[in-house]
This record gives structure tokens, sequence and C-alpha cells, in this order.
């Protein structure tokens, strides 16, 4: 299923490259045409969807012998000594609300300080990939309960024009109480308002996640494949 319903989408094909060459180039490194993040940033990769012997043997000399690709939804096949290491079904759905939410209340913005119990949440929750400088990439914002970091979400791949929300968590003791609309709302509004679109990618398997997220006015664009794999 496509729901184009826009333009500047072709952005989206490849969102981590896109942004590497863009608003997060300075959280990067590249070699060649390939590039990838920062290790304590993200562990993303991106090479072009043509990509040769000589690209993937570039990404290799960033990423270092026996290192982790994650190819994050690359189309591209890597060489046979490249060892899978995982499949993951997906989709990748954009907001198509209209309006903004008016979700802060009880809102907070995370920062540095706050980095030691995100990562707590993120470890007690598992919503995807998460490092000490994953802040770094955009705005994180946060719902407390008795000062105790409750839920989570934030901004995370940045292609020109869109805004990808990420990080989705709640704890499972204070789970439907509308946390994660709130903060998916709150992100919402803050990406809006700089004349930029939210996207996200959520698993398949995710089925109450893409419930959530087609209530809150998220439609699925396409389907994709998450795949990482380990350098020669």
């Amino acid at each position: 299923m496509t729901n184009d319903g826009g333009d500047g989408l072709a952005v989206l094909d490849d969102p981590v490259g896109e942004s590497l060459r863009g608003r997060h180039a300075e959280l990067g490194r590249r070699h060649g045409r390939a590039a990838t993040y920062l290790p304590e940033v993200a562990t993303f990769s991106a090479i072009s969807a043509d990509a040769g012997a000589a690209d993937w043997a570039d990404l290799a000399r960033l990423l270092g012998r026996d290192a982790f690709a994650d190819m994050f939804s690359c189309p591209a096949v890597p060489p046979a000594d490249w060892e899978p290491v995982f499949v993951l079904e997906g989709r990748q759905m954009l907001w198509s609300a209209g309006g903004t939410s008016g979700a802060d209340a009880g809102v907070v913005e995370l920062g540095a300080a706050d980095v030691p119990e995100m990562l707590d949440l993120i470890a007690r929750t598992r919503p995807g990939p998460f490092w000490p400088r994953t802040r770094e990439l955009g705005t994180y914002l946060g719902i407390r309960d008795g000062g105790r970091l409750v839920a989570m979400a934030g901004e995370r791949l940045r292609p020109p024009g869109w805004t990808e929300i990420s990080a989705v968590c709640t704890d499972p003791e204070v789970r439907g109480r509308g946390h994660a609309a709130r903060l998916v709302g709150a992100l919402a509004d803050r990406v809006l308002a700089r004349g930029e679109r939210p996207f996200l990618h959520v698993a398949e398997k995710n089925a109450a996640a893409i419930a959530l997220y087609e209530r809150l006015g998220f439609t699925t664009r396409k389907h994709v494949t998450f795949r990482g794999f380990r350098t020669p």
C-alpha cells in the first residue's frame, strides 16, 4: 500500500542517507558514497541503492572489521561475505491529520542531564535503537510521574522537509494513560511549527502501535524491510 498525498516524498525513500547528507552531517562519517552515524549517536548506515562492490568496501572501511551495519530500509544487497544479522518487516507512516494537536500538557523537554534516565527507560521498554548521544538527533520529550521519567519520544531522522518521530515508549506500570499519544502529538506540533512534516517507522508486528498512530492521524505510505549485516 502506498499513500503519497503530497510533494517532496522522494527523500523518504532514503531517509538515513538524506539525513547524513544534510541536517545530521556533523553527526556522521563519510567515505566515497558510503555514510554512517557516529557510533554513540546511531548505528544506521547509508549506501546508494545501486551500490557496487567499491561502495560496500567504502562502508566496510568506515565501520571496521566484524562490525554491525544497520542498513535501515536500504534495498541494496551487500556482497556475499557480509553476514546477515536481522530482517524485520515494517512500514513508513506519514502525518496526515492536518492541524496541530495541542498536546503539550504535562510534557517536558529532555536534555543531556536526563540521558541516564532515558537509557534506563529504553532498556525497560525496548522501543528500538537508542544510544548515549541519540538525543542529539533532535528534540526529545518526556512525561514524569512523581519525578520519575515514565514515557518518552523524540526526533530521529531529518531528511529535507521532514522529521521522523521515534523512541516512543512508556513504562509498563503507567500504560493506558495516553502518554504516548500526548508525546507524539506534542512532537508533531513542534515539527509542523517549523514548516516540516512528521513521519515515522514502525514494525509490522507491532499492531498496537500501528493502531495508535492511525488514530493520531498517520497513514501508511509504504511497507519497508529493515536489514542488518556484519562486515567481513
